[in-house]
This record gives C-alpha cells, sequence and structure tokens, in this order.
C-alpha cells in the first residue's frame, strides 16, 4: 500500500481524499493556488506545495507543476479527483510514465470513454443503446444549425471534454443552436483546453439515472446500484438519491449489466460511473461515462456501506476487490443536496466573498466509516474563508441516509434548516422548496422538473411552509424572552425598571417600503426560561426552546412537535428587526409594542436611487466583453456584456432598446455585485 499520494485538487473533493487516506495511515499531500493559500485542504494535508496564480490554467491545470509537486514530496500516487485534469487522458499517460501510480483508470480507458464520440461509438459497437445524434465534431455554428435541423430540434450541444454542466447547451431554434453553439465551445476551451463539440437528440421528459460502476485490475468489475440525478438546472445536479424511486429491478439489473459490459470493453479499473437517459416506459440509453469519481459518489456509499475512495486506492495498489456483484447490498435511502455559493432569488448568479458564518448542521455520519442513517456533511470551507470567483460555486454537500425515502426527505429537510450561512447567499431556500414540492415528495420528476415549476425564476413567495405564522410566532417568542431576561438585571433605577409586555406587534419587511402586521399576544405566565404560549393572529404557539437566545440555531418543539430553525438580531438595514428562517421561508420582522408600531407608520420611507438607465454587474466576477459601443443604438435582447464567474459565461442582454451613453468598467475589471458597466441615455 502507498505511504503517500497527492491530491490533484481542490476544495471538498480534496478534503474527502484526505479524510480516508488518514483512515488508511496515507500521508497526504496538497496542491494549491495563489488563491486557496488558507484553504482547508491544505491545512489538513501533511504536506503542501504551491502550483501558481489563481486561474486554474496557471495552477490546477498545468500537469507539469502537480507531477514535479509529486516528486518533490516523494508522492507514490496522485489521486485526480473529479474535474481540472481527472479524465485527461495525457495526464494519466504522463503520471504513469514517471513511475507515480494514477488513482483512477489507465489512460486507454479514459481516452475510449472519457472522450463523449468515441464513447458513443464504441457504446454502438458494443451494442448499447444510443441516442441519435452527430458523433464526430462540428466545424462552425452554420454546420451545427444543418445538423440540428436534420436531427430534428431540441437538441442537445456538448463539448466532447465536458463536464459538470460545463460546455454544454439545449437548442429549440436555429438562434439557440447558433448562439448556443459558439458558448458551449468557448467554455470547453477554457475550462478542459479542448473546443470539439458535437450534437444528439434531446430526449424530452427524461430521467438522468447512473450506475456505479468499480473495477480492479485483474477484470473484475462490478456495480453499485443507481443514482437519481434527474433534478437539475441548467444541467447541473442540484439533488441526488440513491437508489431512483422510479426504475423497477429489472431495470436496474439491466442497466447494471450494461454499464458492466461496457466497462469490461475498456478494461476500465478503478471507479467510474456510466450515465443513462432513463424514458417514462423505463427504456435507457447511453449517454456517457465519466471516468472518474463522481461529486454524488456519497449516496452511493451510504447505501452499500463502500468507501469509493479507499477503494480507488486499493485499485491502484494492485489489489483485486474483495467482494462479489452478489455481496453489495443496498440498505436504505440516501439524498444529496449541493450547497453552493448562488443567489437563487437573482437567478442563481454566482455570490462570492467571506464566509462571515458558517455553521454545518452537526454531522453523525464520518466519510468513509460504516455508521449510516444519520447527517454528513462533505465540505472544503471554514467559517472566516473565502469563495473566490475563479472556481465552481461548491461550499458543501449535505448528505443524509434514512431507512427509506420518506424518512431520508425529513431528515435533509431538517438538516437544511440547521445550515447556517452567512456573508454570502446560497441555494439552501431553493433547495427547501425542491424537497417540499408535492411532485418530488411522491417521486413524480424528470430533468425538466426545475425548469417547469421555476420557469419564471424562483422568488420567496415560491417556498411552501406549511404554517408560515410559525416565524412570526418565534419572532415574538425571542422579543418576550429578551424582554424577561432584561428584568432581571439588577440595579434598575427605581420606578423605571424593564417592564415585561405581553401585547405586541410583528411588522413584517414585504419590500419596496410595504410591511403586513400581525397581532402578538404571549401569556401572562410565559412559563420556563425557555417556554411560553404565543398567540399570533388568533393562533396560538406552545414554544419550547432548547437552545441560548443568543444562538443562531434554534432547536425544540412547538405544538409538541421538534423544530430547528435560525434567528438573527438585526439586518444590515435594519438593525432592530429579526430574521428568522424555517423551512427555506425567510421573514425580517421587527416586534414592537403596539404604540411603536403605531409611530412606525408614520416613518416616511426612502425609495431606492433610480437605476433603470443602467447595466449593473448582477454578480461579482470578470468583465470579459463589452459588446457595445459609445452611441450605439441597441435593441431589447441584444448582447451588451459577457462577465465570467466560477468557470461560467454570463451574457448580459438589454432589457429595452436604447442608446449607449457612456461606459463606465473596462474589459478585464473584476466587478462587484451592482457595480455600473454601461449607461443608456
Amino acid at each position: 500500500m502507498f505511504k503517500k499520494i497527492l491530491i490533484a485538487n481542490r476544495g471538498e473533493i480534496a478534503c474527502r481524499v484526505i479524510a480516508t487516506a488518514r483512515k488508511m495511515g496515507i500521508k497526504t499531500v496538497a496542491v494549491y493556488s495563489e488563491a486557496d493559500k488558507d484553504a482547508r485542504h491544505v491545512e489538513l494535508a501533511d504536506e503542501s506545495v504551491l502550483l501558481g496564480p489563481a486561474p486554474s490554467r496557471e495552477s490546477y491545470l498545468v500537469a507539469d507543476k502537480i507531477i514535479a509537486a509529486a516528486k518533490q514530496t516523494g508522492a507514490e500516487a496522485i489521486h485526480p479527483g473529479y474535474g481540472f485534469l481527472s479524465e485527461n487522458e495525457d495526464f494519466a499517460r504522463r503520471v504513469e510514465e514517471e513511475g507515480i501510480a494514477f488513482i483512477g483508470p489507465k489512460h486507454y480507458s479514459i481516452a475510449a470513454m472519457g472522450d463523449k464520440i468515441a464513447s458513443k461509438k464504441l457504446a454502438n459497437e458494443a451494442k448499447v443503446n444510443t441516442i441519435p445524434g452527430f458523433n464526430e465534431p462540428i466545424l462552425s455554428p452554420e454546420q451545427a444549425v444543418e445538423i440540428a435541423k436534420g436531427i430534428g430540434y431540441p437538441v442537445m450541444i456538448k463539448a466532447s471534454a465536458g463536464g459538470g454542466g460545463k460546455g454544454l447547451r439545449v437548442a429549440f431554434n436555429d438562434k439557440e443552436c447558433f448562439e448556443g453553439f459558439s458558448s458551449c465551445r468557448n467554455e470547453a476551451r477554457n475550462s478542459f483546453g479542448d473546443d470539439r463539440v458535437f450534437m444528439e437528440k434531446f430526449v424530452e421528459e427524461p430521467r438522468h439515472i447512473e450506475i456505479q460502476v468499480l473495477g480492479d485490475s485483474q477484470g473484475h468489475v462490478v456495480y453499485l446500484h443507481e443514482r437519481e440525478c434527474s433534478i437539475q438546472r441548467r444541467h447541473q445536479k442540484v439533488i441526488e438519491e440513491a437508489p431512483s424511486p422510479f426504475i423497477s429491478e429489472a431495470t436496474r439489473k439491466a442497466m447494471g449489466e450494461q454499464a458492466v459490459q461496457l466497462a469490461k470493453a475498456v478494461k476500465y479499473q478503478s471507479a467510474g460511473t456510466v450515465e443513462f437517459v432513463v424514458g417514462k416506459d423505463q427504456s435507457f440509453y447511453f449517454l456517457e461515462m465519466n471516468t472518474r469519481l463522481q461529486v454524488e459518489h456519497p449516496v452511493t456509499e451510504c447505501i452499500t456501506g463502500l468507501d469509493l475512495v479507499e477503494q480507488m486506492i486499493r485499485v491502484a495498489a494492485g489489489e483485486p476487490l474483495s467482494f462479489k456483484q452478489e455481496d453489495i447490498k443496498r440498505d436504505g435511502w440516501a439524498i444529496e443536496c449541493r450547497i453552493n455559493a448562488e443567489d437563487p432569488f437573482r437567478n442563481f448568479l454566482p455570490s462570492t466573498g467571506r464566509l462571515v458564518k458558517y455553521q454545518p448542521p452537526a454531522a453523525t455520519m464520518v466519510q468513509g466509516e460504516p455508521e449510516r442513517h444519520g447527517v454528513r456533511v462533505d465540505t472544503g470551507v471554514y467559517e472566516g474563508g473565502e469563495i473566490p470567483m475563479f472556481y465552481d460555486s461548491m461550499i458543501a454537500k449535505l448528505i443524509v441516509h434514512g431507512k427509506d425515502r420518506a424518512e431520508a426527505i425529513a431528515k435533509m429537510r431538517e438538516a437544511l434548516n440547521g445550515f447556517v450561512i452567512r456573508g454570502i447567499s446560497s441555494n439552501i431556500p431553493f433547495q427547501s422548496a425542491l424537497l417540499a414540492h408535492p411532485d418530488f415528495q411522491t417521486g413524480n420528476f424528470n430533468t425538466g422538473f426545475i425548469a417547469q415549476h421555476y420557469a419564471g425564476g424562483f422568488k420567496a413567495e415560491d417556498v411552501p411552509h406549511e404554517d408560515p405564522l410559525f416565524l412570526i410566532a418565534l419572532a415574538g417568542f425571542i422579543r418576550r424572552k429578551a424582554r424577561e431576561r432584561e428584568a432581571r438585571i439588577s440595579g434598575q433605577l427605581p420606578g423605571h425598571e424593564v417592564k415585561i409586555e405581553s401585547d405586541y406587534v410583528a411588522v413584517v419587511n414585504e419590500g419596496d417600503g410595504k410591511a403586513s402586521r400581525h397581532a402578538i399576544h404571549v401569556a401572562e405566565y410565559a412559563g420556563a426560561l425557555g417556554e411560553a404560549t404565543v398567540n399570533v393572529d388568533g393562533k396560538s404557539y406552545q414554544i419550547v426552546c432548547l437552545s441560548r437566545l443568543n444562538d443562531i440555531v434554534l432547536t425544540g418543539t412547538v405544538n409538541g412537535k421538534p423544530f430547528t430553525a435560525q434567528a438573527d438580531r438585526g439586518t444590515p438595514k435594519n438593525p432592530l428587526a429579526y430574521r428568522i428562517q424555517h423551512g427555506g421561508r425567510s421573514v425580517v420582522a421587527n416586534v414592537l409594542s403596539p404604540r411603536a408600531s403605531k409611530l412606525l407608520e408614520l416613518m416616511p420611507f426612502k425609495a431606492p436611487p433610480d437605476t433603470s438607465k443602467m447595466l449593473l454587474s448582477p454578480m461579482p466576477g470578470l468583465l470579459a466583453q463589452v459588446a457595445v459601443a459609445v452611441g450605439q443604438q441597441v435593441s431589447a435582447g441584444e448582447r451588451l456584456a459577457v462577465i465570467e464567474a466560477m468557470k461560467m459565461e454570463n451574457i448580459l442582454v438589454a432589457e429595452r432598446d436604447g442608446v449607449v451613453a457612456a461606459i463606465d468598467a473596462k474589459v478585464g475589471e473584476s466587478l462587484a455585485v451592482d457595480q455600473p458597466i454601461l449607461r443608456f441615455a
């Protein structure tokens, strides 16, 4: 077995590999860019080596630097994680030629299956069902349009070396095909150094289900059941689960056997994933094979009890698999939510900056350990750390394991309630909304689920809540308990002691200067220190809180049922308000005496400045292009600028006709949120 391995990656996956290596008694070497010098994976590893500047093309994508770091530190093997060079045939070959073990498949397997064009041809030869398409590199957007017409819209435009949603577009007409081809090729070139693009028929209302395979150097290959990955936004997975709530045992077996057959055809060794698109009649078609560890591998670990990273390391060291297909169990149900640094209420734009507060829910499962039926957090960040703009948006992966799907969903909803992130925005409210959606809970969904139900974007009112008044009651409870605590302070001036009120008015900010008002009454005898009966608009809540008054995460019971919620005292614009979050819903409420609430109605509202004639940066990022000039007449829908953030191109278009009066930002400039880019006359 290896004594030392190098992890050629960053973030949560680097920390994940370090956890298993430490369990196996293997020392680890981290590599990092200048942007990651204080990153968690650097701190966790036994050694670390600086690769270069922040952009991945100058650090994590430079094979020479990574191999040199392995030699410098005496690492016997390299684990590539996912993304970056993990599916790069040349890198795998170079590592092997240098006498270093590659903890992944052999380079010839990557060449055959990592290239989506080659893998589709091979699948056809192996008589695996494939989707109709054009399997040669497309050379121009004009050619792409002609091919799309021949296949029939909608079509999927895909980068041959793509992955993680990068270099992928769906086009429903000639215009979308023309523009999508160019963006797809640019993203592929920037992310993978390979701009080859091909096209295939887009199967409408499909399920995305993948099979985890594992092979050794002795020719043994097994499948570790399936993962349901149909909940996607812009082709990036949002929620994954294992097993799938859709397919039958017969389909599961057939898909698994085909995946094994395909893996054997390329002499596959290590962990890999065969992805299928599954129709509503459970017909399935090969999409691609990912010749690496998947982001969502923890759900498979939960239901099988296997540590996939450990298996990869053992296979790379020449060990045979210690189990057969019939030995692989399927226990319970696991769900993973990807917690991303993005603002769901601003069209999921990237959100970078400092993690002012970062408190994941308490983990009861450990990476690589057999204990399951609990909560697990895979993360590469820490409180006070930075989320940089140069890499993907993932903050953490939240994984739960229950005895069945209903229990797993309930555990995930509760875990999300207790996940504290401050300083940047996250997609936790969106995840909560998805988990509460009736169609998700019944398993009635496909890859178009998010596009169908949130076609107009995601808004606060899209978050369902069984009892929104509970959030108001909790704010009233906190206010009452704060007054009880203040009343116990000694040395108060006689005749001016703090009086504990029983009646309050919660003034809830609805935006644009509007507010709703709710009458709150707390029983004269509020109960013990952490108990009170709170009445909101005539509805009664018996609240028992087990947390301290100044904790962000509050746990307890309401009317006998357990709850986990979050409470912040004060907001940047309203230091006296309470922000209460529960079940993905958030309210900002001032809890005032009836007299104070009357006076608040008399306060003038200051309208925000008019920015209707400005193009503002909707996210932090790099201004890659300004497509217009001063004095130019532009039409609604016309491209104005392109911002690069977290490895994605974001095209800003004109909302209405106008004339450009001034350009306020320069190409290559790092933009802040709401920074003016240009102005209209």
